[in-house]
């Protein structure tokens, strides 16, 4: 009987998201409605789905995100996730993710930037399942590169992704290859918004560069098979991978994000070659403040 009452009602509550007069309703009782809703999360599937749902509901505005954020939805999405076993399920708590790291708050809350302890982890735990998760069937965790490009967004979350003690960025960039559009568009947005920190950052961008050039490179360099005197002087990693015969990278998004990169690289790169080799005088560097004006963000 209690279980039909809770069902009933969170099936009430997940239908009251599709409409405006219904989120108004809901937001108004954000204190009881938003930390109910994710208990709810860890129950049977009969009830952690609905719940769920709404939850995405409520998040895809920016105001109620926010509210959600405030009362910790973030730290108990996490929790839910890596205790959750129905994929469908892990799917829609990633999307909850990824529309809350939508704003800045819900990066911070994600990085966990007020624990010194806990920074981090959330963020590793998504990445290590980002890239063993299986493709192949359900993908849960394909949204969790859109968070990535969320995170990347300011300057905390760069800088974490970029620290080579923890080796992030290479086990993201790894995922380019992934037949996943939507895989390739996360990973490509996010080393775009980590080299917004190239003047900083340079030299641990360049650490992954085995891993890098190949997927900024070949988004741009169609399917055309280059002949061993082209790709004679060329990094050994980015020479090989251009003379095979290959699919093109075709999706718009995907190949002005790889150019971005790339112009981001070599300004900085090109800066610091003019300094030390050619010009006495002291030139002006990038304006980067006015350059991170403009990262990607991606929500549901």
């Amino acid at each position: 009987m209690f279980f039909q009452v809770k069902k009933g009602a969170v099936d009430i509550v997940r239908d009251l998201t599709g409409s405006e007069d219904g989120l108004q309703a809901l937001t108004y009782y954000s204190q009881i409605v938003f930390p109910s809703l994710s208990c709810l999360l860890a129950e049977n599937k009969e009830i952690s789905e609905p719940a769920a749902q709404a939850l995405v509901n409520l998040s895809e505005n920016s105001e109620i995100s926010r509210k959600m954020i405030e009362v910790g939805i973030t730290t108990t999405a996490m929790e839910t996730l890596y205790k959750q076993r129905d994929a469908n399920i892990s799917r829609l708590i990633v999307m909850l993710l990824l529309n809350l790291t939508q704003l800045d708050e819900g990066v911070m809350s994600l990085l966990q930037t007020e624990d010194e302890k806990m920074q981090g982890v959330h963020v590793m735990k998504l990445v290590r399942s980002f890239c063993t998760s299986n493709e192949k069937g359900e993908d849960p965790f394909e949204h969790v590169g859109s968070i990535l490009v969320n995170i990347s967004r300011v300057e905390e979350g760069r800088k974490y992704i970029l620290d080579p003690k923890r080796g992030l960025l290479k086990q993201i960039i790894r995922q380019f290859d992934s037949t996943s559009l939507l895989r390739k568009k996360g990973v490509c947005g996010t080393i775009r918004n980590c080299c917004f920190e190239a003047d900083n950052q340079l030299q641990n961008l360049l650490l992954v560069s085995d891993y890098l050039w190949p997927a900024l490179l070949l988004p741009v360099a169609g399917n055309k098979v280059y002949s061993e005197q082209d790709t004679s002087k060329m990094p050994p990693e980015l020479g090989t991978a251009l003379s095979i015969e290959r699919e093109s990278v075709d999706d718009p998004d995907i190949r002005v994000q790889a150019l971005e990169a790339l112009y981001l690289i070599i300004l900085q790169s090109g800066y610091e070659y003019r300094q030390k080799y050619i010009y006495n005088t002291k030139l002006l560097p990038p304006d980067y403040n006015a350059i991170r004006s403009s990262p990607l963000s991606i929500t549901w």
